[in-house]
């Protein structure tokens, strides 16, 4: 869980460490939020274990890219790996794949734009925000006039970096295909020369040795230039292996910069000018008969595709709005989904009892609502507790679907927040904006204040500091317990006599998990089977058996129960769902040797006996007897820490849950 006392730099090391070290790392990037790993084998990372750590919020496998969410403080984090590695593939580039770039078509394209991008969408940002406040104050406050010098001035501080956008990104896409980057800028330096630009204008045949060229717009413009730079990287590196070393250095940018120019003017930027004008005539002809719908579709599920990267493919089609049309209508439901999952955030904060929770949804709900920055509330407060995220789905839907009506859109490209709704000022019906805004706030909120949280998160602390009718001397599985222990609730958690707790309500459960078996704790990186030690069932911990007595970890029902008695899964009334495994392969013994005391559909207590077993009968056939409990929803939770490297009596305090 994010913290404001996290050492950033540390935190970025310590990542560097668990994802396997340099040597495993083709590339890093780094978004708003997110560090992004190119990494070589996604397998070595122990995500399990970067997940714990305080400031990451959360991992994310998509797009073909590892992806550790750590907020607003990403930086400090990356700059960190930077300092220490030799990384050379350049800042906030994504290489592409040593080993032949992996993934789906869909993976890599994406994975391509984000890291083309990724260098400049702060700054991009910023210069929208320009443009936000000039229409702020020339159409809804005038206090500038358009004709001004000074209008004149700020417009062109505004305007300047979108402008030249394709020798921006020629740099960044250069990096991202390990080219010559003054040479990609002097390709992109061509396209928007007067001489191309006013060619275009005048819309007079064009002729290239008697070849006719269809001229195209590349002020502003995105995918020409990548394309371009793509095929820069086929030549390239061909050209430096055949050319002698004595012409190499002059030669190969001569015939790249001439072959590449003069095949994007004549081939790629006519084609991509009008491919790109069928996408997003694609993706906005549904506002003509019924703009509602669209909004409704990009306001309900811009936050999903910000989730699994999609963002990066349509971004560049809403800034090719912006450079053909002055607007982009697929900009007009935004705001709605940014402030709807920013309300559902502040309403689990204003809502939840649970001090750790509320500290990370009260500051990242507030910066979002004025950056326009998400992530990191969506992936650690609305989407494990799950019922927020879908009611911020339903209010930015909504909302959408009012500010389409009015034919809202940007004439910025801007991070969607309050601060830059100026920027829908000049297009659509700007009132509809507002409403729609407000909608989705009114919306988001209520639902997640009335409906949102599970009552274990609302139950107000004093009410939970309620003594018990225990023994505190024993524990609920009838054995006398240490001096130094005590009994902390009715599901029979252990603890030292000297900690401090708070007592669940009479009939309420913990999340918390009690150790399954008595014995030595350890991580479940110690256990030798893959499929738990990689913590791809989910984070827990394992126990090294000094007896054959297996008790349930948790309250709750029995909801599988195998014939075979090695395996039981428990769900509790408080959302955690526990496998306890027997053994490893001990499937394999068809239950010989082990006693079932329960069985599917029973309800069990915490403490309860599941299950006896003959530890000489597992070791005469050649299995480890350890008994593993696992979390399978551990993604629900924003901190599962198990206390390992001790030795536990069953019904001691095992393993720590908190939302």
């Amino acid at each position: 869980m994010a913290s404001t006392k996290v050492d950033y730099a540390a935190l970025g090391t310590k990542v560097l460490e668990l994802v396997g070290g340099e040597k495993n790392i083709n590339s890093l990037a780094h978004c708003a939020t997110r560090l992004r790993f190119n990494l070589r084998d996604r397998d070595l990372a122990q995500t399990a274990e970067i997940e714990k750590l305080d400031g990451v919020i959360t991992v994310m496998k998509s797009a073909g890219l590892y992806q550790v969410v750590i907020g607003n403080n990403v930086v400090s984090a990356y700059d960190a790996i930077m300092a220490r590695t030799s990384l050379g593939a350049g800042e906030g580039s994504v290489a592409a794949d040593e080993e032949g770039n992996k993934g789906s078509p869909l993976n890599r394209f994406i994975a391509m734009i984000s890291g083309v991008f990724s260098p400049v969408v702060w700054t991009l940002a910023a210069v929208g925000l320009i443009k936000a406040f000039l229409a702020l104050f020339t159409v809804g406050i005038p206090l500038l006039d358009t004709e001004s010098q000074t209008y004149l001035i700020l417009a062109a501080l505004g305007d300047g970096l979108m402008f030249f956008l394709p020798i921006v990104l020629s740099v960044s896409a250069a990096k991202h295909f390990k080219v010559n980057y003054a040479s990609s800028m002097a390709i992109a330096a061509f396209l928007q020369t007067t001489t191309i630009s006013g060619m275009y204008e005048a819309g007079d045949p064009v002729h290239l040795f008697g070849i006719p060229v269809v001229m195209a717009p590349y002020s502003y413009s995105v995918f020409p230039i990548i394309v371009a730079v793509w095929f820069q990287s086929l030549i390239e590196p061909r050209l430096n292996k055949v050319l002698p070393s004595w012409m190499r250095n002059f030669m190969t940018p001569t015939i790249v910069v001439l072959v590449v120019g003069l095949l994007t003017l004549t081939v790629i930027g006519p084609i991509i000018n009008f491919a790109t004008g069928l996408v997003a005539g694609a993706l906005t002809w549904i506002w003509g008969p019924a703009p509602w719908l669209g909004g409704a579709i990009m306001g309900g599920f811009w936050q999903v595709f910000v989730m699994f990267g999609l963002h990066w493919g349509i971004s560049p089609i809403m800034l090719e709005e912006l450079a053909k049309n002055g607007y982009s209508l697929l900009f007009g439901p935004l705001p709605s989904a940014v402030v709807a999952q920013c309300a559902t955030s502040l309403a689990v904060a204003l809502r939840t009892k649970d001090k750790k929770l509320r500290d990370l949804a009260l500051p990242t709900s507030i910066s979002a609502f004025f950056s326009g920055v998400t992530e990191p509330l969506v992936y650690g407060v609305n989407l494990p507790l799950k019922r927020p995220f879908i009611f911020g789905i339903a209010g930015g839907a909504i909302g959408g679907a009012i500010a389409a009506s009015g034919g809202s859109a940007a004439t910025a490209n801007v991070f969607s927040s309050l601060l830059t709704l100026p920027a829908f000022l000049e297009k659509g019906n700007f009132a509809l904006q507002l409403v729609g805004v407000a909608t989705a706030i009114i919306i988001g909120f209520t639902l997640t204040y009335f409906f949102g949280m599970p009552k274990a998160q609302i139950a107000a602390e004093e009410d939970r500091k309620t003594s018990l009718d225990v023994d505190p001397n024993k524990s609920v599985l009838g054995e006398s317990l240490p001096a130094d222990k005590k009994v902390v609730d009715a599901d029979a958690q252990v603890v030292p006599a000297n900690a401090t707790v708070i007592l669940p309500a009479e009939g309420a459960h913990t999340t918390d998990l009690v150790a399954a078996a008595s014995g030595e704790s350890m991580a479940l990186s110690q256990v030798n089977d893959p499929v738990f030690s990689s913590g791809a069932m989910g984070q827990g911990v394992a126990i090294k058996p000094v007896d054959g007595n297996v008790y349930a970890p948790i309250s709750g029902k029995v909801v599988t129960a195998l014939d075979s008695g090695h395996a039981y899964g428990i769900k509790s009334d408080t959302g955690v769902e526990v496998l306890v495994h027997v053994g490893v392969d001990t499937v394999a013994m068809n239950g010989e040797g082990f006693t079932m005391h329960v069985h599917k559909g029973d309800a069990v207590q915490s403490g309860q006996p599941l299950v006896t077993f003959d530890r000489d009968a597992v070791a005469v056939a050649g299995y480890q007897d350890t008994v593993i409990t696992i979390i399978t929803n551990s993604g629900s939770f924003s901190t599962i820490q198990p206390l390992t490297d001790k030795n536990l009596t069953a019904g001691e305090l095992a393993v720590i849950v908190e939302r």
